[in-house]
C-alpha cells in the first residue's frame, strides 16, 4: 500500500512523463507539418514513360533535394497522356490526400499535339494555379512549346499562355521545359525512338531546367 508521500511522488513521476510524451508528440508533429512536400503533377515526360524506374527526373529530383534540402518529400503524380484538363479533375483530391508545400505543374503538350483549344489550356493551367495556392502550396509552372509544324503564331499564343498565367498570379516559371532537349542542333539523340519522348541521357538536362527556379522557392 502507498503512502500518501510514495502516491505523490508517482502522481510527479506520471505527469512528468505524460508531460515529456506530449511535448515529444508536439515536435514530432510540428515536424511533421514542416516537411516539405513537392507535387509534380505531369504527363508521361514526368512518368518516366519508356524509362526504367528511377531515371527520370522526379526520380533525379528527390535524389537532388535529399542532397540539398533533407527531409524534403517529392510526391509524382503524372501520368503518361495526362492533358490540362485531366490535371485539373484530378488536383483536388491530391491536395487534400498530399497537402503539398509546393506544386510543379508540368501539362500541356498532349493538348498541343491533340489540337486542343488554347483559352482551354489556359483557363485549365490558372484553375489548376490557383487551386494549388488556395491550399497554400507555391507553384512551379514548366512551360512547353508546339511542334513548329503547327506555325509561328499557335506556338507564339501557346508559349505565351504559361508566361499570362505565371504573371497573372504571380508564380515562377520555367519557359520551356525541354529546353537544350527539344531545341538542340540534334535533338534526336536526347530523344527515344518515337522521337517524343526525351530518353534516360536527356532527364539530367530537364532536371537542371527545374532545379534552380525550384530551389529557391523550398526553405
Amino acid at each position: 500500500m502507498h503512502t500518501p508521500l510514495l502516491r505523490r511522488r508517482h502522481f510527479n513521476w506520471t505527469l512528468l512523463a505524460l508531460v515529456g510524451w506530449g511535448f515529444a508528440v508536439t515536435a514530432q508533429a510540428a515536424s511533421s507539418a514542416a516537411t516539405q512536400r513537392i507535387l509534380v503533377l505531369g504527363d508521361s515526360l514526368s512518368a518516366e514513360y519508356g524509362l526504367a524506374r528511377g531515371t527520370g527526373w522526379v526520380a533525379l529530383l528527390q535524389k537532388q533535394v535529399a542532397q540539398d534540402k533533407p527531409g524534403t518529400v517529392v510526391i509524382n503524380a503524372s501520368i503518361s497522356g495526362d492533358t490540362t484538363s485531366g490535371g485539373r479533375s484530378r488536383l483536388p483530391a491530391l491536395l487534400t490526400q498530399h497537402h503539398p508545400s509546393h506544386v510543379v505543374i508540368e501539362l500541356g503538350g498532349n493538348d498541343a499535339l491533340r489540337g486542343l483549344p488554347m483559352k482551354m489550356t489556359q483557363g485549365n493551367l490558372l484553375a489548376m494555379t490557383q487551386m494549388a495556392q488556395a491550399a497554400g502550396a507555391k507553384v512551379l509552372l514548366l512551360g512547353m512549346q508546339m511542334p513548329p509544324n503547327y506555325g509561328p503564331e499557335m506556338a507564339r499564343q501557346f508559349e505565351a499562355a504559361y508566361a499570362q498565367v505565371a504573371q497573372s498570379q504571380k508564380v515562377a516559371l520555367v519557359p520551356f521545359f525541354l529546353k537544350g532537349v527539344g531545341d538542340d542542333p540534334e535533338p534526336l539523340k536526347w530523344f527515344q525512338n518515337d522521337r517524343i519522348h526525351p530518353n534516360e541521357a536527356a532527364q539530367p538536362r530537364l532536371l537542371a531546367n527545374v532545379w534552380p527556379t525550384l530551389k529557391k522557392q523550398l526553405k
